[in-house]
């Protein structure tokens, strides 16, 4: 229940406002009245009120200087002024200072009900508000990178906590340390916690960016930009430093995963996705290389050279009928090999996870690298002879080709799930890239990629062409005002519109619904004009 204060000079108007209302039933607490502002600023102090509601004329302290103390003072408190006075400049200065509602003299039981009602529905709103984004910059960029926030919450939340948000384009970078020595246990605690420490250290001079400690061995670091390739460059080199420093003196190695490049808030979470399993994979591919290159040198071994190249550009353009000769053409250099010995293993299982990854990437196949890597680790360990290899990686292709296969079928169905979607829902102006795979059922880092790859647009270009198409259709059929049409097709900005609608058509909306007028006009001049019938 909120509390209410009066504060009139007048004693007929206090008391008959006190007995006027059913106080309790209405959801409200009457706390006390006073007739002029400085004998109700000690009660309000005292008190601490909800609502205050205050006349203006009154003796020693008028109601605009009390309500001047207590916006300084008590900013929460909301004011409504009850005056006799109807003078604009009385009103003007009033809500200058900040006062829910100005009121004239009389007003009702009901009135005065239903202004203490909107005042408390607005503080209801000012708290749930304060709950949802009571944000620490940490959450909030964990939440972004989940995908857990929306648009206007995490700007409201940034706004909440003094930081720069917004930007034109963002990326991702996930950096991880792990020992030097793939063999050695995990880093201990104080060796990741100094290490951590010099990270953050030096990632400062990385001012356009967010960076929080996802793990003690991880670090997550949002970067914004003004262009279109974000500082990533400048981070790889920060990188490459740190892993000479961290080496020396702690014996770990640190290495760097980048998402895409995003033009939303909500392509944080895509970046993010595209970063982690980067960093999978690269993970894998350094245990797995460090342990061929270890192996190599084993004298029992004969180190071969193998046309990778060759292999993944047969994968993307292959076909099952030239696989046979294919495979035994590419794998004749491993005829001699000894097949019980790791350096067979660690040779087919690079080659596998260059495959894997390959495709993933040209057919995004689904998944998780780490389970699909085991499961081909299980066959790569019972390979014994030079024809259960060639068998091995006809089979891999096979697998690898049925991503391609299934790619090809499914996304047009998938592609016109997405644009149908756009089409019904283009005036919304939340719509995001993160709510459209909610709706679809699909990681929103697979959908942006399978979107750009089957159209050569992004989502963000197809949303806009078909909102600017929409809006060329209502100014030349409709007499809507520009802020209107804006509206109508999911802009609430109504200068952002104008820039935008220009860059795509070359004109103004105005000089668009002018020029359509006189394309119409010559049009049907040209016809003779209507007919009489129409």
């Amino acid at each position: 229940m909120k509390k209410v204060m009066l504060v009139d000079d007048e004693i007929l108007i206090r008391e008959s406002i006190r007995e006027c209302v059913d106080w309790a039933k209405e959801g409200f607490i009457y706390c006390g009245d006073a007739p002029d502002g400085e004998l109700a600023l000690p009660l309000i102090e005292q008190q601490v009120p909800d609502i205050l509601i205050t006349d203006i004329k009154m003796p020693f302290m008028d109601g605009l200087e009390l309500c001047a103390v207590v916006r300084q003072r008590l900013p929460q408190i909301k004011i409504i002024i009850l005056s006799g006075h109807d003078d604009f400049q009385y009103a003007q200065r009033a809500l200058r200072l900040g006062v829910e509602d100005y009121c004239l003299k009389p007003v009702s039981s009901a009135d005065l009900i239903q202004l203490l009602q909107a005042a408390s529905h607005r503080i209801d709103e000012e708290q749930r508000r304060k709950r949802t984004y009571a944000y620490t910059p940490e959450k909030l960029f964990i939440d972004l990178c989940g995908g857990l926030i929306g648009t206007s919450a995490a700007i409201e939340a940034a706004d909440q906590l003094e930081l720069q948000l917004t930007a034109p384009y963002y990326a991702v970078a996930i950096l991880s340390l792990a020992p030097s020595d793939p063999q050695a246990p995990e880093l201990s605690l104080a060796v990741s916690l100094a290490a951590g420490a010099l990270i953050s250290e030096q990632l400062k001079v990385l001012q356009d960016s967010f960076v929080y400690a996802r793990s003690r061995t991880e670090t997550v670091v949002i970067l914004k930009s003004t262009e279109a390739k974000p500082a990533a460059g400048r981070l790889e080199t920060l990188t490459a430093i740190l892993q000479r420093k961290l080496k020396a003196s702690f014996g770990c190695d640190l290495s760097l995963a980048v998402g895409s490049v995003q033009e939303r808030l909500q392509g944080i979470h895509a970046s993010f996705l595209e970063a982690e399993e980067e960093k999978v994979w690269k993970k894998l591919s350094r245990q797995n290389t460090a342990a061929l290159w270890a192996a190599s040198f084993d004298p029992s071994s004969d180190s071969v050279l193998l046309d990778r190249n060759g292999l993944l550009d047969f994968l993307k353009v292959g076909t099952p009928k030239e696989a046979a000769a294919f495979i035994r053409e590419f794998a004749s250099v491993l005829q001699g090999i000894r097949w019980d010995s790791m350096y067979a293993y660690y040779l087919i299982n690079d080659i596998t996870l260059e495959m894997v990854r390959t495709a993933r990437l040209s057919f995004q196949g689904e998944g998780n690298p780490e389970e699909l890597m085991g499961r081909l680790q299980q066959q790569i360990r019972s390979i014994s002879s030079y024809e259960e290899c060639l068998d091995y990686l006809h089979s891999l292709l096979e697998v690898l080709w049925q991503w391609r296969s299934e790619g090809s079928d499914k996304y047009s169905e998938l592609i016109d799930r997405v644009k149908l979607h756009i089409r019904e829902h283009y005036d919304d102006d939340q719509l995001s890239l993160y709510e459209i795979s909610r709706q679809i059922g699909v990681s929103s880092s697979h959908l942006s990629k399978i979107f750009s790859q089957e159209t050569g647009q992004t989502m963000t270009e197809y949303l806009t062409l078909t909102r600017i198409g929409k809006a060329k259709e209502l100014l030349k059929t409709t007499r809507s005002k520009t802020f209107e049409i804006a509206f109508k097709v999911g802009y609430n900005d109504q200068h952002y519109f104008s820039n935008l609608f220009k860059k795509v058509t070359g004109l103004t909306p105005t000089e668009y619904r002018k020029d359509g007028t006189m394309e119409n006009t010559r049009r049907l001049a040209g016809n003779g004009g209507l007919s009489r019938e129409s």
